[in-house]
């Protein structure tokens, strides 16, 4: 199931190319054009997948052994002093290819990459209530 307009299917595709790292079957690892800091990598599914609520979980297992090995040999070959990876999905999170997809992205001590801002709850309360909310949309209890 691939979709004619993705780019990271047409990657997989060789129509365009890429800086590959590593493949496998079911994954492709490639380095992102667009690099937060040099070493920056892109690891996808070779089928088309929207978003982590697309991706069978099995295959997830996959991804994440590909992300460890490729993350490994990133951190070494730019010498990082750390790793992100990170998935967006959708649109609010800033997903801008809508194939599933993770980064790896090395990370240095003065590399001036800034995380998120943090946030507070008004009080513990709304927090429990929070929590208990989203127990429920697991465990299907009203």
């Amino acid at each position: 199931m691939n979709n004619q307009d993705c780019i990271f299917c047409k990657i997989v595709a060789g129509e365009i190319p890429c800086f590959k790292i590593c493949e496998t079957d079911n994954i492709l690892t490639f380095l992102d054009i667009g690099p937060v800091n040099k070493g920056h990598a892109l690891v996808i599914p070779k089928v088309h997948y929207e978003n982590i609520w697309d991706l069978p979980s099995e295959l997830g297992q996959e991804i994440l052994s590909t992300a460890q090995t490729a993350g490994d040999a990133i951190m070494k070959a730019t010498g990082a002093d750390g790793l992100n990876v990170i998935m967006n999905n959708n649109k609010a999170a800033g997903q801008l290819v809508f194939h599933a997809h993770f980064h790896l992205i090395p990370r240095f001590n003065e590399d001036g990459f800034q995380h998120w801002d943090q946030k507070e709850y008004d009080n513990m309360d709304e927090a429990q209530v929070l929590a208990q909310k989203i127990e429920k949309m697991i465990t299907g209890i009203n």
